[in-house]
């Protein structure tokens, strides 16, 4: 019988193993409950800490570099109906002038 087992929180190794009621990661050492348990939904927060929604407006605090482009995105570029996602870059959106971009909270800020 073949179980396949999560890979591991912390390093996202595949190597996992089970012992008793713990999974354990051998690359990194991580141990965790083998019991499913609902996951948290992690907030997003802009870089004075406000927590992000969806559907939120931003400004940019950062003039950005646009990867592949030659352009730059200034500070206080205003970008409306933001959408939170998973990844390294935990915001997309539409900007006015460049289109579909992903941004990180880190560089911008919430408009009240």
């Amino acid at each position: 019988m073949t179980e396949i087992l999560p890979p591991c929180p912390e390093c996202a190794s595949a190597y996992t193993y089970q012992v008793d009621a713990l999974l354990c990661c051998p690359e990194c050492g991580h141990e965790w409950s083998a019991v499913e348990q609902p996951e948290a939904a992690a907030e997003v927060r802009d870089s004075v800490g406000n927590i992000l929604r969806d559907g939120d407006t931003v400004t940019l605090i950062k003039s950005l570099k646009v990867k592949g482009s030659s352009s730059m995105l200034k500070v206080g570029t205003k970008v409306q109906g933001i959408r939170l996602v998973d990844g390294d870059h935990d915001i997309d959106c539409t900007i006015p002038g460049f289109g579909q971009m992903g941004l990180k909270s880190q560089f911008v800020k919430k408009v009240s």
